[in-house]
Order: structure tokens, then sequence, then C-alpha cells
């Protein structure tokens, strides 16, 4: 290992809660934990679990795995031996073994399996990360969740997301537990989730802009009405948000479906521009009038 690499490591390391996550996963060995799991014992919400876990694993540290419907993450041995070797290798004027057990502490390398593709990470970007983006970071993750680590934020958040999006969210079957909202600047620090897909839904048709991340990923604006505008009987509300939640969900599903190993960057970038011309933007705005 070399030493620009360790100090890479030493960096990951050098975090409460993300030291907290490793000790689980070395724990657990080769089987690893799901994301869920992790969050669960180490007591935080999911978003966080999954930057900790994205920050170990760009280390390389941690490898990450598709199993059925689940991404599990794993603890590297192999990393951990060459960073014990790396921090030994001049003990007693480079004859580690006459330094007690330490040469003992891991046993010989393990060829590692990593065979299964790691998830896209997408960040869902609207003005106050209070409705739509937090309905389509719920619906990719529990939908597609095995290939995609959804993540969402506004440039204007708000203090939480609008109660009538989180009822409408349990009332179809999702855990809500982990959303909030939250500042894009987040997505933009040095522990920020390497991101490959940022998709904006702010209504640029009623002047909402979303924050622009350049050419760092994949990015793409499928224009929506902000349901903090809604107004009309509860009734009405309702049924717009219903339209709002469908038609995301029709939108996801087919970006999920993408053949992604058979798309360069271009065509990806096209193919979410056509989603997000189809006629569920008009016909919402048109219900608003």
């Amino acid at each position: 290992m070399e030493i620009d690499s360790a100090a890479r490591v030493f960096g990951a390391l050098g975090q409460e809660r993300r030291l907290a996550v490793l000790r689980l996963l070395i724990a657990r060995g080769p089987n690893g934990l799901s994301a869920g799991e992790l969050a669960d014992q180490v007591g935080m919400p999911a978003s966080t679990t999954s930057f900790h876990l994205s920050a170990l694993e760009r280390a390389g540290l941690v490898v990450a795995t598709r199993q059925r419907q689940q991404i599990i993450y794993a603890l590297r041995v192999n990393a951990l031996r060459e960073l014990i070797a790396f921090l030994t290798e001049a003990c007693c004027g480079g004859h580690p073994e006459l330094c007690g057990d330490i040469a003992q502490l891991w046993p010989a390398a393990l060829e590692e399996r990593i065979s299964m593709t790691p998830a896209f990470n997408v960040l869902f970007l609207c003005t106050r990360n209070s409705a739509r983006s937090i309905i389509a970071e719920a619906i990719l993750n529990r939908f597609a969740g095995e290939r995609f680590h959804a993540y969402s934020a506004g440039s204007d958040p708000a203090d939480a997301p609008i109660p009538e999006v989180l009822e409408k969210l349990r009332a179809v079957g999702h855990d809500v537990s982990g959303l909030h909202s939250k500042s894009w600047h987040l997505f933009t620090g040095p522990d920020a989730p390497v991101l490959d897909f940022v998709i904006g839904l702010c209504d640029t048709f009623n002047g909402q802009a979303c924050p622009d991340f350049g050419d760092k990923a994949v990015t793409a604006s499928w224009s929506l009405p902000d349901p903090a505008m809604f107004t009309g009987s509860t009734a009405e509300r309702a049924a717009l948000l219903n339209e709002l939640y469908g038609g995301l969900y029709r939108r996801i599903t087919i970006f999920a479906n993408l053949p992604f190993d058979k798309l360069d960057r271009m065509a990806v970038r096209a193919r979410l521009d056509e989603i997000g011309e189809g006629p569920v933007g008009a016909l919402m705005r048109a219900q608003e009038k």
C-alpha cells in the first residue's frame, strides 16, 4: 500500500459513526449487512448511513454487491491486511516478526469475490425537498433499490416534508422513517456519494430553478408542479398528489429499466429527456388551472 492510499483510508475512518459501521462489518465477516440493517444497528437514518458507506467504499474498505433484492456491504479483509502491513512493515528495522504477535493479526490473503454490480447513485432535486424529490427517492429505493441508491435534496429546503406527502407514501406501503428535507450542498462535499445521475424536478415552467451540477453526473430535468402550490378542496389536492405519485412512478420505472450497459452517456441523457417530456406534467398543470 502506498502512503497516499493509506492516508485516504485513515481519512475515511476519521469519523466516529463511520468507524462504528466498519466495526459492525468486521464483526459480520464476509456475509456482510444491508444498508438498512446497518442503519438500524448504528441508529442512523438510512441516508446518513449511505453517506458513510459510500466513503468507506471509495476508500476501498468495503464492497457492495447485489444479492436478490438487496445491496449487501461487506468488509474487504485484504484492504485491512494491506493497512496493517503498511503500518508494521518498518517494525523492528524491517523485521515485523520480531514485534511480538503483530504480524499474526491477520490470516493469509483471501481471494475476494466481487461479482455483483454496485448500484448507481441517483439524486433527485427540487426547490423545497418536501414533496416531489421525496416521493421520487422513496419510489426508486423501494422498487429498484437493488440497482440504485436514491437520494433527494432541495435548493431551499423546507424544515420537513409536507405531511400529506408522507401520508400518501405510507398509504401505498413506503417506509418514510428515513425521509427528511435537506440541502443539495450535502451532496457537494468530499464525503458525499459519487453521483451517477442528477434529476431535477423543479417546476421550470413557473420559474423554479434547480442547482446545476455541471458535468459531474448525467443530468436531466423532469419539470413538475410543486404540491405546496396545490389549491382547492382536500379531495382535489389529494387527486393532484395521486397524479404526481403516479407520474413519478411511471417515469422512474422507465428510467430504472433502461439498458445502461448498452447506452453511452449522451444516449442516456437523451433517454432521460424523453422520459421527462411525457404527458404527466402537462396534464397536472392543466388540472391546476
